[in-house]
């Protein structure tokens, strides 16, 4: 039973480290949305790097807006491999929160690995021939939003907030007083702590003062209603899995007689266009079971759900980045395996 509340404690901290992450994230998303396509605009090798730096940003959000480009005709087809490369989905953040250290090592390698894999791709492409979008009309990042704009007027009608935005702020301060008092998250102060509260302080600021309109469609309506319960499930599940497997099983010593196959399945599993599979690797290579190379893996196949929105126009073009994209990570992550890497 111990072992359960203290899945379900983890759990619940870095659900709570996503979602001011995320909002963060978002945030800043929104706010530079117009001068994100003014930078795309240049030579091949700008488009390989603000794609790859796009996705190499934690969540979809990064993904989203080089498909957007993509799709508009603004990026070439190696450009939008690049960027589908360097990112790893939601489970950025929960790498974040478990191995702060690790994963800004691994999201600039993936940085790196992406500007490579778009020149490579680029090549292959044209000798294939392979044609990129050309402009369409679709929009897939919060679109009709072309500014974010500071309320302060806000603050002097506290008392006239909507119920949402007064549920959320509620929620927010209860957390933060839970978390300081140490109910929720590590029982002493350490920088988990510090920079857990100081992340959501920030949350309850842009909850406070943000418009009407960010509120319903980007906090609630896009981050916790369609991406925190699957954050937290996947994430429960996760370590479940993980606390079983070593209590009751010795995972450990499986995964290592059978690494060659756990590298296989960690590639196939990166196909699946959805943030929460990969789970399972994030939380096993965090508990020291499985090396490097095979997170590196599943993190060069896997984009959270970031190329969807791409299957909803071209799925041709979807599956091609994909198939690329996993022969590439099997290039790259097998020497490393097999070099005990």
């Amino acid at each position: 039973m111990s072992e359960l509340i203290s899945v379900f404690n983890q759990s619940i901290i870095i659900t709570l480290f996503v979602f001011a992450m995320m909002l963060l994230t978002d945030y800043i998303n929104v706010f530079t949305k117009g001068r994100m396509k003014e930078a795309i605009k240049g030579g091949i090798g700008r488009q390989y790097v603000v794609t790859s730096f796009l996705g190499a940003t934690p969540g979809c959000l990064g993904a989203f807006m080089a498909v957007s480009l993509y799709v508009h005709g603004l990026l070439s087809f190696g450009a939008i491999a690049g960027g589908m490369i360097a990112t790893s989905g939601d489970e950025a953040f929960v790498m974040l929160a478990l191995f702060p250290e690790k994963a800004i090592f691994l999201f600039i390698l993936l940085f790196v690995l992406g500007i490579i894999g778009a020149w490579l791709s680029d090549k292959i492409a044209s000798r294939i021939g392979i044609i990129p979008c050309k402009e369409c009309k679709l929009q897939v990042v919060h679109a009709g939003n072309k500014h974010l704009c500071f309320e302060p007027t806000i603050l002097k009608r506290l008392f006239k907030l909507s119920s949402l935005r007064y549920a959320i702020l509620l929620f927010l301060f209860a957390i933060i007083i839970a978390a300081g008092m140490g109910y929720i998250g590590p029982k002493v102060w350490n920088w988990q702590r510090i920079i857990t509260i100081s992340l959501l302080t920030v949350s309850a600021f842009i909850t406070l003062t943000v418009p009407d309109h960010y509120l319903n469609e980007h906090i609630w309506h896009h981050i916790i209603k369609r991406h925190l319960w699957r954050v937290f499930l996947w994430t429960f599940f996760a370590l479940l899995i993980v606390k079983i497997g070593l209590a009751y099983w010795d995972l450990e010593v499986f995964v290592k007689s059978h690494i060659t196959l756990v590298f296989l399945i960690c590639a196939l599993v990166g196909l699946i266009p959805e943030s929460g599979p990969h789970m399972v690797f994030v939380m096993m290579f965090a508990n020291g079971i499985i090396p490097f190379s095979v997170l590196l893996t599943n993190s060069i196949i896997q984009d959270g759900h970031g190329i969807l929105p791409l299957l909803s126009y071209s799925v041709k073009d979807a599956l091609t980045i994909k198939i690329f994209n996993f022969v590439f990570a099997i290039a790259i992550g097998l020497p490393l395996l097999l070099l005990g890497w």
